[in-house]
C-alpha cells in the first residue's frame, strides 16, 4: 500500500479533518506500537510499510535499543498506557487516541502480510489486541 493511500484510509476511518492531523495520528500509533512489539517483529512490520511511515517504527526501535530497553519482548504496557502515549504524541484525548489506534490498526491489517499481522496480534495483550479488526482480535492465530 502506498503512503497516500494508507493515510487516506486512516483519515476516513478515524474521521480526521486533514492530512496533517492524520499523519500525526498515524505516526503516534506506529511509534507506540513499535515500543510495545519485539524489535524483530517491529522491523518486519516496518519492511512492509511505505518508507516514510517505516521510518517512525525504525527510529523508535533504534531509540529503545540505545536506551537499553529489551528488544526481544518490547516494552510491557497495557491499553491505558498505550492510549495515553498515543494521546500525548498526537496532542489529543485518550478517547480520540483509541479511535486513531483502531483506524491505524485496521489499515495496517490490509497493508502488511497476514503472517506479520498474526504475529503482531499474538505479541499484544488482549486489551490492546481488542483494537484490531475483529478477526485478528479474537485471539492468538498460531
Amino acid at each position: 500500500m502506498r503512503h497516500d493511500e494508507l493515510i487516506g484510509k486512516v483519515q476516513a476511518l478515524a474521521h480526521l479533518p486533514d492530512r496533517g492531523s492524520t499523519e500525526r495520528a498515524t505516526q503516534s500509533v506506529l511509534r507506540t506500537l513499535a515500543e510495545r512489539l519485539p524489535a524483530g517483529l517491529a522491523e518486519h512490520m516496518a519492511a512492509q510499510l511505505p518508507e516514510g511511515l517505516a521510518a517512525y517504527v525504525r527510529e523508535t526501535t533504534a531509540s529503545a535499543a540505545r536506551d537499553g530497553r529489551p528488544s526481544s519482548t518490547g516494552e510491557p504496557f497495557d491499553l491505558t498506557v498505550f492510549a495515553g502515549r498515543v494521546a500525548g504524541r498526537a496532542g489529543t484525548t485518550e478517547d480520540a487516541a483509541l479511535q486513531y489506534c483502531a483506524a491505524v490498526l485496521e489499515v495496517l491489517d490490509a497493508a502488511v502480510s497476514p503472517e506479520v499481522m498474526g504475529k503482531l496480534a499474538d505479541a499484544l495483550p488482549a486489551d490492546i489486541r481488542g483494537l484490531l479488526p475483529v478477526a485478528r482480535a479474537e485471539g492468538p492465530t498460531a
